[in-house]
């Protein structure tokens, strides 16, 4: 199983570094020096960590044969993949690998049915869940406790508590109400 767990930026200074965005809670698991890295696109070899340390707040990697900054910013925007045994869980109970959420069964808390889980998007700031309708529509569903109360991964269920307005339409705005002449609206 193939798990992003990075996507490199822009070069930093001139000897190969990079800055990397990371996407993985584990980064002290899968960034680490030695690491073998798949890519997306893929590169003709895989990408192994030579160093890495933390520069005001961004994590910086150096790569294997990655020695000046040109090689590197040749790298921007990649994804970096590390393969993970399937049934391998994160540490932490209250996490999960996006591939152990997509299909789920979502339900509200009522036991109304929602959807399944097409995918699991990570835009800055919140995760969310994809959820495809039945109605062929989607869902964005923040990934929070708040919203997202249990995941279940034995009965292969996400029970959801929506706030109003999140799985319905608003009404269509129909403009200022307009005033009759007698002060009445």
């Amino acid at each position: 199983m193939q798990l992003v767990v990075a996507r490199i930026g822009r070069a930093h200074g001139i000897k190969g570094e990079v800055t990397v965005e990371v996407r993985t809670d584990e980064p002290e698991l899968r960034l680490v020096p030695g690491a073998v890295l798949a890519t997306d696109p893929p590169l003709p070899v895989p990408l192994t960590i030579e160093h890495g340390r933390v520069h005001s707040g961004r994590l910086l990697l150096r790569f294997e044969g990655v020695g000046d900054r040109g090689a590197a910013e040749a790298l921007r925007n990649t994804l970096l993949i590390a393969e993970i045994d399937p049934d391998e869980q994160p540490e932490d109970p209250e996490e999960f690998y996006d591939h152990q959420l997509v299909d789920l069964e979502v339900v509200t808390r009522e036991g109304a049915p929602v959807g399944r889980v097409g995918e699991v998007a990570h835009p800055p700031g919140q995760d969310l869940l994809v959820v495809r309708l039945p109605d062929g529509g989607e869902a964005l569903i923040p990934f929070v406790t708040e919203i997202v109360p249990e995941v279940d991964l034995t009965a292969q269920r996400i029970v959801i508590d929506p706030p109003p307005g999140l799985l319905s339409e608003p009404p269509p705005d129909t403009g200022p109400e307009e005033e009759t002449g007698d002060g009445a609206r």
